[in-house]
């Protein structure tokens, strides 16, 4: 008699609350989707049709109601398609977001240290952007001291950082090749 329960259980397939569940999840990526950027939205691997031109609709919805509906059109799609390779395609692009705030903070630090250490951090900085100009490096540690000491504010940072940045796409475009 037990057996006969679990049988009967088990064909009954997912409970109402787990579709209730998916279906949530799939309108909180759909969600997702519609804040994408133009850019990121052609990487992610959206092949119904139908399902991209939706997006593309909630994004120019403003009023809430039919904004909530378009988002629940855009659950319903999705429940449709095999969805894993846009939930892939969404986790690839938090990583490259993820790697270059990595990236940036990384930048923030040696500028950081530059300003505050001066000339001595400067081979070490040298280490990391071997094709970095040591006199450049120099003027822009140079001009911030001297803004400092009168008390401006210092546009050195901002030009420090913007120079390492450039040294590093340069870095990583050479890598690439």
């Amino acid at each position: 008699m037990h057996n006969d329960i679990e049988d009967f259980e088990e064909d009954l397939g997912p409970s109402k609350s787990s579709r209730k569940r998916d279906m949530h999840a799939l309108q909180l990526i759909g969600t997702r989707l519609t804040e994408l950027s133009d850019s990121q939205l052609k990487k992610i691997p959206i092949e119904n049709e139908s399902l991209l031109e939706a997006i593309l609709l909630a994004r120019k919805i403003k009023a809430h109601g039919g904004r909530r509906r378009q988002l629940q059109f855009i659950g319903k799609l999705m429940r449709n398609i095999d969805s894993q390779p846009i939930i892939d395609g969404l986790a690839e692009l938090d990583g490259q977001h993820q790697a270059s705030s990595a990236r940036l903070h990384r930048l923030e630090n040696i500028r950081d240290e530059l300003l505050s250490k001066g000339d001595e951090y400067i081979e070490a900085t040298m280490n990391f952007f071997p094709d970095a100009e040591r006199n450049q490096l120099r003027q822009l540690i140079r001009q911030h001291q001297r803004e400092v000491a009168a008390e401006k504010a210092s546009s050195a940072p901002r030009k420090l950082f913007r120079y390492l940045r450039e040294l590093d796409n340069a870095q990583r475009d050479t890598d690439k090749e």
